[in-house]
């Protein structure tokens, strides 16, 4: 299957059946990043966390009450 990467607009081949390929084709809106740009925006994330200044916002899952 060929991909393309959302960034940099690099074309790629990742294997038909794979998990990443699976996704790809069942929900639209999963965007493919290559390893390069996907290695250089954990690390520009990283370097905005160890700042301070930068606020990662993570869901919280719901505590039910009633269990």
């Amino acid at each position: 299957m060929q991909v393309k990467c959302s960034l940099c607009d690099k074309v790629e081949e990742i294997e038909d059946y794979c998990l990443q390929a699976k996704r790809l084709r069942n929900r639209r809106i999963y965007m493919y990043l290559c390893n390069n740009c996907y290695d250089r925006i954990g690390v520009k994330t990283n370097e905005r966390l160890s700042t301070g200044n930068f606020k990662l916002y993570r869901e919280n899952k719901k505590v039910d009450q009633y269990l």
